[in-house]
């Protein structure tokens, strides 16, 4: 997209949705993801002993943040902690670059790690995390609260817009977490916080740092003040050429940790279209196809807010118990929607393409494209496709897609996409929905 100077808005629009999106996941997981993929690890140094732990005793942690780990929950590390940790908390510490999704146990991962490098006696800041949001920040001062529970020497202070201190306050707390603006206010104008004393720096969700303008330069013009001794750590969850170009400004002499992505495959899920002239044959069908699979958890993609509105309308008259996500909620009211949902208190979730980016809801068998998902120049968006059925065809499961088409322009975008995945999409006659039902319920 060609955008002028003057109207930036769309960039800062998509940019919102990057943080909004990982503080939706950060808020609806309640437990860590299990995930199968394999973690691939590049080491500074090929030649030193590559060390990884299956239990939190092996680390050596002082007693009162391991009863802080235990106190979380946390039994065994999780696969990313296994290899991170012990990098982390090497002797001299090694710096590090890490993929992590959201729920792989980052979070917890280098909160241990700057919790165990301060030093408790010394009332200065030692460790300085910096998140692209101030709602994300927050979110990792939980983790440290809660991690540092039985650790009442070790302080946190969070360097954000509207924490105001007085000129000439020489902070006592250990531990800084903040935006990026005002971290690098505290340490250059204001003096809050003597760089040059820092130990350990986080930058933490590096890909949405990036995507916001001087969130970057602001990051390199805090990293530059730190002392060489100081161990960099960085998290991202995709690395773009962008984000590795300024990972690799941030981090010196990196080991570095990647999460292989499983592949998200069409194999286990069969997918079906249904032919239909109008919005109204359209949800008539639905309905029957819902009558079929009323066992399930079924989510229903639109293209537009306006239709996504108009169709959970219907549903709910027909009796249907129906949850809608669209673009003007809150993070904090999407996240009661995907829990109420999550929890099987709705079974259909009916939300446009905005919202459902980026979610993680475990138990869907069903999705159905009340809309066939396009590009904004009218192209099939195969990824979201991907993406969107991937959901249902999980964990060895069988899924179901079924995809609406109501005119020769749709029809024409689902050949595109059976072409492009290489894989047919039978027709569904909606008067015959056994072969259905045995695979949704």
């Amino acid at each position: 997209v060609q955008i002028n100077e003057k109207d930036d808005k769309p960039k800062a629009e998509a940019n919102d949705d990057k943080a909004a999106q990982s503080l939706l996941n950060k808020l609806i997981r309640s437990n860590l993801v299990n995930t199968t993929n394999q973690v691939e690890v590049l080491q500074r140094d090929p030649t030193s002993p590559l060390y990884s732990v299956k239990s939190f005793e092996e680390l050596r942690l002082k007693p009162q943040l391991l009863q802080g780990v235990y106190a979380m929950g946390f039994n065994r590390p999780s696969k990313i902690q296994e290899t991170a940790l012990p990098m982390m908390l090497a002797e001299p510490p090694q710096n590090l670059i890490a993929q992590s999704q959201s729920g792989t146990g980052k979070t917890a991962a280098f909160v241990l790690a700057m919790l165990s490098h301060v030093d408790p006696e010394n009332k200065w800041p030692q460790c300085l995390c910096v998140s692209p949001t101030y709602e994300l920040a927050l979110q990792t001062g939980k983790v440290i609260e809660q991690m540092g529970k039985f650790y009442p020497e070790v302080q946190l202070v969070y360097a954000i817009r509207g924490n105001k201190l007085e000129r000439g306050t020489k902070l006592q707390e250990q531990v800084v977490i903040g935006t990026p603006g005002t971290v690098l206010d505290w340490c250059q104008k204001l003096k809050f916080i003597d760089p040059r004393k820092i130990k350990v720096f986080v930058l933490d969700e590096a890909d949405v740092m990036i995507a916001t303008q001087g969130h970057q330069d602001q990051s390199i013009r805090i990293q530059r003040m730190l002392p060489k001794t100081c161990q960099m750590l960085l998290f991202s969850a995709t690395f773009e050429d962008t984000v590795w170009n300024f990972a690799k400004r941030i981090v010196p002499d990196p080991n570095i940790i990647k999460l292989k992505r499983e592949e998200e495959t069409l194999d286990t899920i069969k997918q079906y279209y249904v032919i239909c002239n109008s919005k109204e044959e359209k949800f008539q069908a639905l309905c029957n196809i819902y009558g079929a699979i009323t066992i399930a958890q079924a989510m229903i993609f639109c293209h537009t807010r306006k239709t996504a509105g108009w169709l959970a309308g219907e549903l709910s008259r027909e009796g249907h118990q129906v949850a809608l996500l669209s673009g003007e909620m809150q993070v904090e009211q999407r996240a009661a929607v995907i829990e109420r949902f999550r929890d099987g208190k709705e079974k259909v979730l009916v939300t446009t393409n905005v919202c459902a980016r980026g979610i993680d809801v475990e138990q869907v068998s069903v999705v159905i494209n009340f809309d066939l998902p396009v590009d904004k120049d009218g192209n099939p968006d195969n990824e979201t496709y991907l993406h969107r059925i991937g959901r249902t065809g999980r964990f060895g499961k069988r899924g179901l897609a079924i995809n609406m088409v109501d005119s020769r322009f749709s029809m024409n975008i689902l050949d595109r996409i059976q072409e492009h995945f290489n894989k047919k999409i039978e027709k569904l006659d909606t008067d015959d929905l056994d072969e259905i039902e045995k695979i949704a319920n």
